[in-house]
Protein backbone atom coordinates (compact mmCIF):
# COMPACT_ATOMS: atom_id res chain seq x y z
CA UNK A 1 0.00 0.00 0.00
CA UNK A 2 1.26 3.68 -0.41
CA UNK A 3 2.74 5.02 2.06
CA UNK A 4 0.96 7.89 4.32
CA UNK A 5 2.49 10.93 5.66
CA UNK A 6 0.61 13.27 8.33
CA UNK A 7 2.75 15.71 8.78
CA UNK A 8 4.91 18.63 6.71
CA UNK A 9 8.12 17.69 7.86
CA UNK A 10 7.23 13.58 6.54
CA UNK A 11 6.25 14.88 3.26
CA UNK A 12 9.02 16.93 2.94
CA UNK A 13 11.34 14.08 4.50
CA UNK A 14 10.25 11.86 1.95
CA UNK A 15 10.55 14.17 -1.11
CA UNK A 16 14.03 15.25 -0.40
CA UNK A 17 14.85 10.93 -0.59
CA UNK A 18 13.09 10.69 -3.75
CA UNK A 19 15.58 13.78 -4.96
CA UNK A 20 18.22 12.83 -3.84
CA UNK A 21 18.20 9.34 -5.86
CA UNK A 22 17.47 11.46 -8.88
CA UNK A 23 13.63 11.71 -8.84
CA UNK A 24 11.34 14.44 -10.00
CA UNK A 25 8.13 15.11 -8.46
CA UNK A 26 5.03 15.14 -9.71
CA UNK A 27 1.37 16.77 -7.60
CA UNK A 28 -1.96 15.97 -7.16
CA UNK A 29 -3.90 17.63 -4.67
CA UNK A 30 -7.44 16.30 -3.89
CA UNK A 31 -10.15 16.69 -0.97
CA UNK A 32 -10.37 12.38 -1.35
CA UNK A 33 -13.43 10.68 -2.20
CA UNK A 34 -11.47 10.11 -4.38
CA UNK A 35 -13.46 8.22 -8.16
CA UNK A 36 -11.96 7.41 -11.46
CA UNK A 37 -11.13 10.90 -12.90
CA UNK A 38 -8.57 11.32 -9.98
CA UNK A 39 -7.28 8.03 -10.98
CA UNK A 40 -6.78 9.55 -14.57
CA UNK A 41 -5.08 12.60 -12.87
CA UNK A 42 -2.58 10.23 -10.86
CA UNK A 43 -1.88 8.44 -13.86
CA UNK A 44 -0.97 11.72 -15.96
CA UNK A 45 1.13 12.47 -13.50
CA UNK A 46 2.77 9.10 -13.54
CA UNK A 47 3.85 9.80 -16.72
CA UNK A 48 5.25 13.49 -15.77
CA UNK A 49 7.20 11.51 -13.23
CA UNK A 50 8.64 8.86 -11.43
CA UNK A 51 7.94 9.73 -7.59
CA UNK A 52 4.03 10.90 -7.29
CA UNK A 53 2.21 12.97 -4.47
CA UNK A 54 -1.21 13.47 -3.53
CA UNK A 55 -2.78 14.89 -1.10
CA UNK A 56 -5.76 14.27 0.70
CA UNK A 57 -7.45 17.39 2.72
CA UNK A 58 -10.75 18.51 3.15
CA UNK A 59 -9.92 22.40 2.83
CA UNK A 60 -12.43 24.57 5.10
CA UNK A 61 -11.57 27.97 4.08
CA UNK A 62 -12.40 27.14 0.24
CA UNK A 63 -16.38 26.25 1.72
CA UNK A 64 -19.12 28.98 2.75
CA UNK A 65 -21.11 28.88 5.97
CA UNK A 66 -24.01 27.55 4.82
CA UNK A 67 -21.94 24.87 2.42
CA UNK A 68 -21.21 21.11 2.57
CA UNK A 69 -17.80 21.20 4.78
CA UNK A 70 -19.09 19.29 7.29
CA UNK A 71 -20.42 16.57 5.17
CA UNK A 72 -18.08 16.56 2.80
CA UNK A 73 -17.73 12.76 1.95
CA UNK A 74 -14.47 11.38 3.68
CA UNK A 75 -13.38 8.15 2.27
CA UNK A 76 -9.79 7.69 3.35
CA UNK A 77 -9.66 3.49 3.30
CA UNK A 78 -11.08 3.32 -0.25
CA UNK A 79 -8.75 6.80 -1.09
CA UNK A 80 -5.94 5.01 -0.38
CA UNK A 81 -6.95 1.76 -1.76
CA UNK A 82 -7.33 3.93 -5.41
CA UNK A 83 -4.31 5.80 -4.53
CA UNK A 84 -1.99 2.22 -4.36
CA UNK A 85 -3.98 1.10 -7.50
CA UNK A 86 -2.94 4.01 -9.37
CA UNK A 87 0.77 3.71 -8.03
CA UNK A 88 1.06 6.91 -6.00
CA UNK A 89 4.18 7.03 -4.36
CA UNK A 90 2.87 8.88 -0.90
CA UNK A 91 -0.19 10.44 0.44
CA UNK A 92 -0.55 13.22 2.24
CA UNK A 93 -2.85 13.36 4.70
CA UNK A 94 -2.89 16.57 7.09
CA UNK A 95 -5.23 17.88 9.83
CA UNK A 96 -6.87 21.13 9.56
CA UNK A 97 -4.50 22.67 12.57
CA UNK A 98 -0.96 21.22 10.43
CA UNK A 99 -2.65 23.36 7.42
CA UNK A 100 -3.63 26.18 9.48
CA UNK A 101 -2.05 26.43 12.86
CA UNK A 102 -3.10 28.90 15.29
CA UNK A 103 -3.15 32.65 14.48
CA UNK A 104 -3.00 31.87 11.13
CA UNK A 105 -3.92 35.09 8.76
CA UNK A 106 -2.31 34.69 5.49
CA UNK A 107 -4.48 34.40 2.31
CA UNK A 108 -4.00 34.30 -1.40
CA UNK A 109 -6.38 35.72 -3.88
CA UNK A 110 -5.68 36.04 -7.80
CA UNK A 111 -8.52 38.95 -8.70
CA UNK A 112 -10.43 39.76 -11.08
CA UNK A 113 -10.36 35.86 -12.37
CA UNK A 114 -12.37 35.57 -9.10
CA UNK A 115 -15.30 37.83 -9.97
CA UNK A 116 -17.12 35.73 -12.44
CA UNK A 117 -19.14 31.88 -12.51
CA UNK A 118 -18.41 30.00 -8.98
CA UNK A 119 -16.57 33.60 -7.70
CA UNK A 120 -20.13 35.49 -7.76
CA UNK A 121 -22.22 33.00 -5.83
CA UNK A 122 -19.24 31.58 -3.68
CA UNK A 123 -17.35 34.36 -1.96
CA UNK A 124 -14.20 33.72 -1.00
CA UNK A 125 -14.50 29.95 -2.05
CA UNK A 126 -11.15 30.94 -4.82
CA UNK A 127 -9.12 32.68 -1.84
CA UNK A 128 -9.92 29.16 -0.13
CA UNK A 129 -8.24 27.28 -2.61
CA UNK A 130 -5.50 29.43 -3.94
CA UNK A 131 -4.20 29.66 -0.20
CA UNK A 132 -4.12 26.06 0.47
CA UNK A 133 -2.58 25.01 -3.63
CA UNK A 134 0.02 27.62 -2.60
CA UNK A 135 0.45 25.89 0.78
CA UNK A 136 0.42 22.24 -0.57
CA UNK A 137 3.40 23.44 -3.60
CA UNK A 138 5.45 25.16 -1.20
CA UNK A 139 5.40 21.85 1.08
CA UNK A 140 5.76 19.34 -1.59
CA UNK A 141 7.72 21.77 -4.13
CA UNK A 142 6.86 19.27 -6.93
CA UNK A 143 8.23 20.09 -10.46
CA UNK A 144 5.07 19.51 -12.15
CA UNK A 145 1.30 19.39 -10.99
CA UNK A 146 -2.15 18.05 -12.42
CA UNK A 147 -5.41 19.61 -12.21
CA UNK A 148 -8.34 18.21 -13.63
CA UNK A 149 -10.58 20.60 -16.33
CA UNK A 150 -13.83 20.13 -15.21
CA UNK A 151 -13.24 23.23 -12.56
CA UNK A 152 -11.61 25.15 -15.68
CA UNK A 153 -12.14 28.78 -13.74
CA UNK A 154 -10.16 27.10 -10.42
CA UNK A 155 -7.49 25.50 -13.26
CA UNK A 156 -7.22 28.98 -14.91
CA UNK A 157 -6.77 30.62 -11.76
CA UNK A 158 -4.01 28.08 -10.26
CA UNK A 159 -2.41 28.90 -13.76
CA UNK A 160 -2.09 32.87 -12.88
CA UNK A 161 -1.33 32.13 -9.41
CA UNK A 162 1.65 30.48 -10.42
CA UNK A 163 2.45 32.71 -12.68
CA UNK A 164 2.35 35.69 -10.95
CA UNK A 165 4.02 34.52 -7.80
CA UNK A 166 6.91 32.71 -9.82
CA UNK A 167 6.63 29.22 -8.63
CA UNK A 168 8.60 27.04 -9.71
CA UNK A 169 6.28 24.10 -11.29
CA UNK A 170 4.51 23.74 -14.11
CA UNK A 171 0.78 23.05 -14.09
CA UNK A 172 -0.54 20.49 -16.05
CA UNK A 173 -4.25 20.58 -16.72
CA UNK A 174 -6.29 16.88 -18.13
CA UNK A 175 -9.48 16.37 -19.61
CA UNK A 176 -12.33 15.69 -17.69
CA UNK A 177 -13.22 12.49 -17.04
CA UNK A 178 -16.87 11.19 -17.46
CA UNK A 179 -19.26 8.72 -16.73
CA UNK A 180 -20.68 6.77 -19.78
CA UNK A 181 -23.73 8.62 -19.81
CA UNK A 182 -21.48 12.14 -20.18
CA UNK A 183 -21.79 12.81 -16.36
CA UNK A 184 -18.59 14.49 -15.42
CA UNK A 185 -16.98 12.54 -12.70
CA UNK A 186 -17.50 14.36 -9.16
CA UNK A 187 -17.15 13.45 -5.57
CA UNK A 188 -20.12 15.15 -5.32
CA UNK A 189 -22.52 13.12 -7.18
CA UNK A 190 -22.47 10.90 -4.69
CA UNK A 191 -25.08 12.65 -2.82
CA UNK A 192 -27.68 12.53 -5.67
CA UNK A 193 -30.61 10.90 -5.37
CA UNK A 194 -31.77 8.06 -7.82
CA UNK A 195 -33.56 10.94 -10.07
CA UNK A 196 -31.48 13.41 -9.89
CA UNK A 197 -28.87 11.37 -11.20
CA UNK A 198 -31.19 10.37 -14.28
CA UNK A 199 -31.73 13.99 -15.11
CA UNK A 200 -27.92 14.99 -14.25
CA UNK A 201 -26.07 13.95 -18.30
CA UNK A 202 -28.63 16.30 -19.46
CA UNK A 203 -25.93 19.38 -17.87
CA UNK A 204 -23.37 17.92 -20.64
CA UNK A 205 -26.12 17.59 -22.92
CA UNK A 206 -26.74 20.95 -23.20
CA UNK A 207 -23.14 21.78 -23.43
CA UNK A 208 -22.42 20.03 -26.27
CA UNK A 209 -25.62 21.27 -27.75
CA UNK A 210 -24.69 25.02 -27.53
CA UNK A 211 -20.57 23.78 -28.93
CA UNK A 212 -22.49 22.00 -31.35
CA UNK A 213 -24.61 25.44 -32.59
CA UNK A 214 -21.05 27.43 -32.12
CA UNK A 215 -19.52 24.49 -34.66
CA UNK A 216 -22.08 25.47 -37.24
CA UNK A 217 -21.62 29.16 -37.37
CA UNK A 218 -23.25 31.23 -34.53
CA UNK A 219 -21.52 33.65 -33.16
CA UNK A 220 -23.61 35.68 -31.14
CA UNK A 221 -22.69 35.00 -27.56
CA UNK A 222 -26.12 36.01 -26.43
CA UNK A 223 -28.39 33.98 -28.06
CA UNK A 224 -26.02 30.95 -27.05
CA UNK A 225 -26.20 31.58 -23.83
CA UNK A 226 -29.96 32.02 -24.24
CA UNK A 227 -30.05 28.26 -25.35
CA UNK A 228 -27.98 26.78 -22.58
CA UNK A 229 -29.91 28.67 -20.20
CA UNK A 230 -32.93 27.56 -21.34
CA UNK A 231 -32.01 23.78 -21.88
CA UNK A 232 -30.77 23.72 -18.78
CA UNK A 233 -33.64 25.23 -17.01
CA UNK A 234 -35.53 22.34 -18.30
CA UNK A 235 -33.96 19.46 -16.71
CA UNK A 236 -36.29 18.76 -13.88
CA UNK A 237 -35.51 19.99 -10.16
CA UNK A 238 -32.62 22.34 -11.63
CA UNK A 239 -31.87 25.46 -11.01
CA UNK A 240 -29.05 26.85 -12.85
CA UNK A 241 -26.43 29.28 -10.84
CA UNK A 242 -25.15 30.56 -14.14
CA UNK A 243 -24.98 29.44 -17.57
CA UNK A 244 -21.80 31.80 -19.18
CA UNK A 245 -19.74 31.92 -22.24
CA UNK A 246 -17.08 33.97 -21.30
CA UNK A 247 -13.23 34.41 -22.94
CA UNK A 248 -11.15 31.29 -21.98
CA UNK A 249 -8.19 33.21 -20.96
CA UNK A 250 -9.68 36.55 -19.08
CA UNK A 251 -12.77 34.53 -17.93
CA UNK A 252 -14.74 38.10 -18.74
CA UNK A 253 -18.24 38.34 -20.85
CA UNK A 254 -18.32 38.17 -24.60
CA UNK A 255 -20.33 39.05 -27.42
CA UNK A 256 -19.16 37.76 -29.87
CA UNK A 257 -16.97 34.45 -30.30
CA UNK A 258 -14.01 35.96 -31.52
CA UNK A 259 -11.50 34.24 -29.72
CA UNK A 260 -11.44 30.85 -27.37
CA UNK A 261 -13.88 30.72 -24.90
CA UNK A 262 -15.60 28.47 -22.65
CA UNK A 263 -18.92 27.66 -22.25
CA UNK A 264 -19.17 26.93 -17.89
CA UNK A 265 -22.58 26.04 -16.17
CA UNK A 266 -23.15 25.57 -12.04
CA UNK A 267 -26.62 23.66 -11.43
CA UNK A 268 -28.07 22.66 -8.41
CA UNK A 269 -29.87 19.37 -8.34
CA UNK A 270 -31.64 19.04 -4.79
CA UNK A 271 -28.91 20.18 -2.57
CA UNK A 272 -26.24 18.98 -4.85
CA UNK A 273 -23.89 21.70 -7.15
CA UNK A 274 -22.82 20.59 -9.78
CA UNK A 275 -20.27 22.37 -12.58
CA UNK A 276 -19.01 21.63 -16.30
CA UNK A 277 -17.80 23.31 -19.28
CA UNK A 278 -17.09 22.73 -22.74
CA UNK A 279 -13.86 24.63 -24.45
CA UNK A 280 -14.80 26.81 -27.37
CA UNK A 281 -12.07 26.92 -29.78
Amino acid sequence: MTPIAKTISEVRTAVAAARQAGQTIAFVPTMGALHNGHAALIQAARRSAPYVVVSIFVNPTQFGPHEDFARYPRTLEQDHQLCTEARASLIFVPTVDEMYPENFVTFVEVKELDQLLCGASRPRHFRGVCTVVLKLLNIVQPDVAHFGAKDFQQARIIQQMVRDLNVPVQIRIEPTVREPDGLAMSSRNQYLTPAERAVAPRIYQALQSVLQRARSGEIDVARLESVLQGELSAIPGARVDYARIVDAERLQPLSRLDRPAVAAVAVVLGQTRLIDNVVIA
